[in-house]
């Protein structure tokens, strides 16, 4: 439901009306109880979108930044050692 904005050009009260878009628009003043108020034409409300993917440039892919020689070599994953194979044959002990 929009809010509207009415003045009285008698006592010159202005005030905000939240209505319905089908009602009528209000005619007496609250303040000095006469006819004859009028209706101001609102600007309307403007809309914030906030946060990400409003944009279209939210969904697109970003290319990776670039990485110096020092920070590829820090970055690096380091090999897991390794492991033996879990039926592989164990090692003989010491074979006379």
């Amino acid at each position: 439901m929009p809010t509207y904005e009415y003045v009285c050009p008698k006592c010159q009260h202005a005030f905000e009306a939240f209505q319905s878009m089908n009602a009528a628009s209000l005619t007496t003043c609250p303040k000095c109880k006469k006819r004859g108020l009028k209706r101001l034409i609102g600007g309307g409300a403007g809309l914030i979108f906030k946060g990400t993917g409003f944009y279209i440039t939210d969904y697109k892919n970003k290319p990776a930044p670039a990485k110096s020689d020092g920070d590829a070599a820090a970055a690096a994953p380091k090999p897991a050692p390794a492991k033996p194979a879990p039926n592989a044959p164990k090692a003989a002990a010491a074979t006379a």
